[in-house]
């Protein structure tokens, strides 16, 4: 009997380097019982780097350009704002016949302050007319939610010639005869509170033992400034680079909850009740501009569309710089607003000088614009990369820019029991002397150093309590759709 031989055929070696069939060994035969292909030539090329195919990714920043974050102990945290100086309604009207004036009262609570022998204008946007009078009539209640007085008119017999209602009037003196007595009363300012609650943020990450001994090296270079090789420990870099743009972007977009709401009325541990955003609270206190347009073509009304912006701006604190935090379309508005003035398009080819930049022939090459003066104000604006994020609101699309102002703004803190300057939108986050809310992260489990638990995995815990204030809201401009 034969010897049988099972070892199959021997590899044959060629004089070439060239692959054949019968030269190379192979890892999986026809029958795909065995291994892969071991020709080394067919193998892909591996890139180590990694590609960063989306630029910089992560949103968070813009907070830290324009404000401040400073620590709270409390659930809550209160500040007061200053109302205006001087008196003044818009909703006045005037009974037919005589010269008693009703002020529809702004709030509940609210008193009208006009006294005896002060003088006043009041104004009749319907017929345009304007009339001076002499409040001779001490202000009493009238119907729930109004108070009547009588006043004398300078220039005519009667205020006949104004309309019954959509007056507005406002006091500007007093006028007394001689060897009378003084003013009647006196007005005590008041103050408007506003009040806001921090909220808490988790986020974790986990990976289980078996992964973390199975090694696998990749070269980056984070947005955190993380740099090298990096091994399974990538994923929990960009977790926290994740958890960090929500630190902003809950400050950005959170909202109360509603007591008809679905959140308050679930009830239970679970719930939360929320915070005001910055959005929420410029929609609540604020000015919010609705579909500016840019200038597109001649005469499209963009200059015409910030000039009522400037307008609303002088009505409230006239704060002299501001910034303005835009997506791409309303940021190019912009620029073909200002390119249109500055000798730029439409066939103008005047050059204005805008103040901020010397705008000189050249400058029709460079239609970006970073700064520009429009009346007593300055503005500077800039590209916020969350609106543009295809991911998170350039996905939404209907919030276009913010204005917000620079500088501090001086309130009476309700901690402190003194006014204190801080910067109109800033961020309070949870802290005491043994604990610090603002980022904090932790180690669990039983892998990678950490023997907290039976669990064979590692979790990396993130939490932050905080909330956003918002002061001297009524300065800020939301660009809506």
């Amino acid at each position: 009997m034969g010897f049988f031989n099972s070892v199959g055929p021997d590899l044959i070696p060629t004089q070439k380097q060239t692959t054949l069939s019968s030269n190379y060994l192979q890892w999986n035969d026809a029958a795909g019982e065995n291994f892969a292909d071991f020709a080394q030539q067919y193998l892909p090329e591996l890139y180590e780097q990694e590609v960063e195919r989306f630029g910089n990714r992560t949103l968070s920043g813009f907070l830290r350009m324009v404000g401040a974050e400073m620590p709270m102990t409390s659930d809550q945290v209160i500040w007061s704002e200053q109302n205006r100086l001087h008196i003044g309604y818009d909703d006045v009207s005037l009974n037919a016949g005589t010269s008693v004036f009703t002020v529809n009262i702004p709030q509940p609570g609210n008193e009208v302050v006009v006294r005896v022998n002060q003088t006043f204008v009041v104004y009749d946007p319907a017929n345009n007319v304007t009339k001076r009078g002499l409040v001779t009539g001490a202000p009493n209640p009238g119907a729930p939610g109004t108070v009547t007085f009588t006043a004398a008119c300078y220039s005519d017999a009667n205020f006949g010639a104004l309309s019954a209602t959509g007056l507005k009037l406002f006091v500007y003196g007093s006028d007394f005869a001689k060897g009378t007595e003084g003013m009647e009363g006196s007005v005590t300012p008041n103050f408007t509170q506003f009040s806001n609650r921090p909220i808490i943020i988790k986020d974790k990450y986990e990976v289980n033992g078996s992964d973390t001994a199975q090694i696998g090296w990749v070269e980056v270079a984070t947005e955190d400034g993380t740099s090298g090789f990096l091994w399974y420990m990538k994923a929990e870099s960009e977790t926290r680079l994740r958890y960090e743009d929500y630190l902003e972007m809950a400050m950005v977009e959170s909202v109360e909850a509603d007591p008809a709401g679905q959140v308050v009325a679930a009830g239970g541990p679970t719930a939360g009740r929320g915070t005001q955003g910055m959005f929420a609270a410029i929609r609540d206190r604020g000015n919010v501009y609705a579909q500016f347009s840019g200038a597109a073509a001649p005469g499209a009304g963009a200059l015409g569309d910030f000039d009522s912006i400037l307008q609303e701006l002088d009505l409230q604190g006239a704060i002299e710089e501001n910034m303005l935090f835009l997506d791409r379309a309303t940021a190019l508005d912009f620029d073909d607003m200002i390119a249109a003035q500055a000798g730029g398009g439409y066939n103008n080819t005047s050059a204005a000088s805008y103040g901020l930049f010397d705008n000189e022939a050249e400058m029709a090459l460079n239609f970006g614009f970073s700064g520009f003066r429009r009346g007593s104000y300055d503005f500077y604006k800039t590209d916020w990369k969350y609106l543009n994020d295809a991911s998170t609101r350039g996905m939404v699309n209907d919030i276009k820019g913010v204005l917000i102002p620079a500088g501090t703004s001086t309130v009476y803190d309700q901690m402190l029991g003194s006014n204190i300057r801080r910067p109109f939108l800033h961020v309070r986050y949870r802290a005491s002397e043994t604990d610090d809310r603002r980022m904090k992260s932790w180690i669990t489990g039983s892998v990678g150093g950490a023997y907290t638990s039976s669990l064979d995995a590692m979790e990396v815990h993130y939490l932050s309590e905080r909330c956003l204030c918002v002061q001297a809201a009524n300065n800020f401009v939301l660009f809506v759709d």
